[in-house]
């Protein structure tokens, strides 16, 4: 599998932050962005399109759902943004959403920023337990309009119950957006089954797609109430009609794209997506689940993650105590590539992973267990 993927020299373990690209990502760019651009007698505008909506329909068979509810955005935060300026239950007055401090914190800011100056905010302090639905049914109250899920939270690699707490926010009425940007491509989710009302994600982590190729999906019930501001001409029910007194917004979530669009990260993005579809992110959370198991027999001391499973991300976090810079040290100078955040070390393994990588990994944290 290594093989497959262009890797660093030494063990990898940075997939939370950036997947390392397929080596076939190169020829499929050329083949689909710059051949059309470059060899063509006309403008490449149609096969441009085209693997926008390979992105589009990637994302579909990832998430078992309809392409027609995925629109492709820059980020997350402008996802979020434009959904709430669009959204009557979230640009109202006075509207209420639940959040956890441990969310990231450009959610925060869009959230911050975007709702009416009335609205209120109410955190769920950074010291609960994110990964126990009791906790987020302690919080949730009637009077919510919007409840803001991580699938999996960046700092402490916890992951949440989120079909338990879309359950139980259905169940008091309040609408619930799922944030999967650390966990898709390793956490398999099934919007047909779990349905929340809104998703936001990126593709730079997990999937492996680079950069840029962010998405915003809207159920088919939220998605027609939905009046963006932020739109332009591919916003339009027929981009192509040209006539600047008239605008409808498109029958699908591509109203909420906006004018002319990006190509090159949705053209990344697709391949590896597709990849992804192909392989099986069961698999890819298999994979992941051995190679934690392998790493918690020898370090479990280490451990500051939850050690079931149901609780646990794609990452691992290790913490050494007071000698924690001395373990990061240790890391560097063995060439192994990890990051850090307050709460320890962040490891993660992926599919291009393997047992080695991780007796390399054990043999440089021996001496902090």
């Amino acid at each position: 599998m290594k093989n497959q993927f262009r890797l660093p020299a030494g063990p990898y373990f940075l997939s939370h932050s950036v997947g390392r690209p397929l080596r076939s990502t190169e020829q499929h760019f050329h083949e689909h962005f710059f051949a059309p651009w470059q060899q063509g007698q006309s403008e490449p505008w149609p096969q441009w399109l085209g693997a926008v909506e390979d992105f589009t329909a990637a994302l579909a068979r990832l998430f078992n759902s309809d392409a027609r509810l995925f629109c492709p955005q820059l980020n997350l935060s402008s996802a979020l943004s434009k959904l709430v300026m669009a959204h009557p239950g979230l640009c109202k007055a006075k509207c209420k959403v639940l959040m956890s401090e441990q969310d990231f914190p450009s959610m925060g800011f869009a959230l911050q920023k975007s709702l009416a100056p009335d609205s209120e905010i109410v955190f769920i302090p950074a010291a609960e337990d994110v990964s126990d639905i009791q906790v987020w049914q302690k919080h949730m109250q009637a009077d919510m309009d919007l409840v803001f899920i991580s699938q999996v939270y960046s700092n402490s690699g916890r992951q949440a119950p989120v079909a338990e707490i879309v359950s139980a926010a259905k169940q008091l009425g309040i609408m619930s957006l799922v944030d999967v940007a650390q966990g898709a491509g390793v956490l398999p989710l099934d919007l047909a089954k779990v349905q929340p009302d809104f998703l936001i994600g990126s593709s730079v982590k997990w999937l492996c797609g680079g950069p840029g190729a962010a998405y915003l999906w809207l159920s088919a019930e939220q998605l027609p109430g939905c009046e963006p501001k932020d739109v332009g001409w591919f916003s339009h029910a027929n981009p192509f009609e040209f006539d600047i007194h008239h605008f409808a917004y498109h029958d699908s979530a591509l109203r909420f794209w906006g004018g002319t669009p990006s190509v090159a990260p949705y053209v990344l993005a697709a391949h590896s997506i597709n990849w992804f579809n192909d392989f099986g992110i069961d698999k890819v959370r298999a994979h992941n689940l051995k190679l934690q198991g392998q790493l918690l027999e020898e370090c479990a001391s280490l451990a500051a993650s939850p050690l079931d499973a149901r609780r646990r991300s794609g990452t691992l976090i290790l913490h050494a105590g007071d000698r924690q810079e001395q373990m990061m040290q240790e890391l560097k100078q063995h060439n192994i590539s990890v990051d850090a955040r307050h709460l320890g070390a962040r490891v993660s393994f992926h599919i291009y992973n393997d047992e080695q990588d991780v007796a390399q990994l054990v043999s440089a944290l021996k001496r902090f267990i």
